[in-house]
């Protein structure tokens, strides 16, 4: 299939290598006989590839993003492809300054100020704000089967009893907002401590921001008060930042929940480090 792409786009590659950490396409770093970057990315399903194109021209002008060199909507065999510019930097990390963690919180809240535009149809990406209760139980259940096979039946239990207590003290919902559902450090390029942009748009939204802070604080907001202190004074320079604490405590626990159920289908043996981390942060939140 890669060869395939890579003839569809025309490229004469140097060489090329596969990008890790990423969990919905698969996705190669390409150096053209020019000596230039580029990347292709191959989603895992239609609707991702159909998501990530629409998410692309909504983002374009609004937020920093890649380029898209070229788009090839796939055929029987492939969900479609990719040709991507090169942001320059690498992902954020923990390393990171209180600057850059200022400038992260300014592009978040770019993005979350996009809404739907009224007589605009999207075919892939959804408005999910009107019914936010009921998405959300979605997700938490689509997951359910998956991780019912990997907990005891007691704590499973116990987290389905959780998430319907917490599910109705939640706040009313900040939106409708562009959401990326996957907002991580692995997603947000840094260079020299500068935002170049971000990356990976087949799971967003149209939704409310409480969602799409999680993983974020997961993996970067919670080590350093001076980084979450930062990132919170940006993003609150474009929009109001909602009271987090009212959220991600529910959210953190939802999103151990469903990264279990999520190592189940990926494999366990492939992902037995991050099922045991997300096993242990979900034991933590139901005692």
């Amino acid at each position: 299939m890669l060869n395939r792409v890579i003839q569809q786009f025309g490229l004469q590659v140097q060489s090329i290598n596969e990008v890790e950490d990423s969990h919905s396409s698969t996705v190669y770093k390409c150096t053209l006989s020019n000596g230039e970057n580029v990347f292709l990315k191959i989603p895992y399903t239609k609707l991702k590839c159909q998501r990530e194109a629409e998410a692309y021209d909504i983002l374009k002008g609004r937020i920093s993003i890649p380029d898209m060199l070229g788009y090839w909507s796939g055929d029987e065999e492939c969900p479609g492809a990719f040709l991507l510019s090169e942001l320059k930097g690498k992902p954020l990390s923990v390393m990171a300054t209180p600057l850059a963690a200022f400038q992260v919180g300014v592009l978040q809240a770019e993005m979350h100020t996009i809404s739907p535009v009224a007589g605009k149809m999207l075919s892939a990406i959804q408005n999910e704000f009107a019914d936010w209760s009921n998405f959300i139980e979605k997700q938490f259940y689509s997951f359910a089967e998956d991780v019912s096979l990997v907990l005891d039946a007691h704590l499973y239990q116990k987290s389905i009893e959780k998430f319907e207590k917490m599910k109705n003290q939640l706040p009313v919902p900040d939106g409708p907002s562009f959401v990326h559902m996957d907002f991580r450090p692995a997603n947000i390029i840094v260079d020299d401590n500068r935002v170049s942009g971000l990356i990976d748009f087949e799971s967003v939204r149209f939704g409310s921001t409480e969602m799409d802070f999680t993983k974020l604080y997961r993996d970067f907001l919670r080590f350093d008060s001076s980084l979450y202190n930062a990132y919170r004074d940006g993003y609150n320079s474009i929009r109001p930042l909602i009271d987090l604490e009212s959220v991600l405590p529910f959210y953190r626990f939802m999103d151990a929940f469903n990264s279990i159920g999520w190592c189940k289908r990926r494999g366990i043996k492939k992902n037995t480090l991050f099922l045991e981390e997300n096993v242990a942060s979900l034991k933590k939140f139901i005692h």
